[in-house]
């Protein structure tokens, strides 16, 4: 695995559960269209949807508890990312590109994932 895509993983995306992380300054960018960002305040992933296809596909990225998460959606066609966070959130997006902002209020592995296609897209490691 890339080293770059090794250090999304490592800043924590997950879903349905909880676990721990802190979040890391810089900026982290794996070789697929998605990326990371994380300042302290807030976190951006940039989430790209081709078809069935979901960029980035699973991978793990840090936030901590009450840390805003910055989503930029770019997709072909409309649908719809489920946050397994309590209580849970969903973000309705549409085609073409749209921003969207989430926080989590507890330590843990959240999945944010779409139902249809059945794709885990990001694993946030909150701590």
């Amino acid at each position: 695995m890339p080293a770059a895509l090794s250090l999304v993983l490592a800043v924590g995306l997950t879903a349905c559960g909880s676990d721990d992380a802190e979040p890391s300054g810089g900026t982290q960018t794996s070789d697929t269209s998605g990326s990371t960002d994380t300042d302290g305040d807030s976190a951006a992933v940039t989430v790209t949807r081709e078809g069935d296809a979901f960029t980035p596909n699973g991978e793990r990225v840090e936030l901590g508890v009450d840390q805003t998460l910055v989503l930029t959606i770019t997709a072909d066609e409309a649908g719809e990312l489920h946050v397994h966070s309590t209580p849970e959130q969903e973000i309705a997006y549409d085609a073409g590109t749209s921003e969207h902002e989430i926080t989590i209020d507890r330590p843990g592995v959240v999945e944010v994932e779409s139902h249809e296609p059945d794709v885990i897209v990001l694993q946030l490691e909150v701590r």
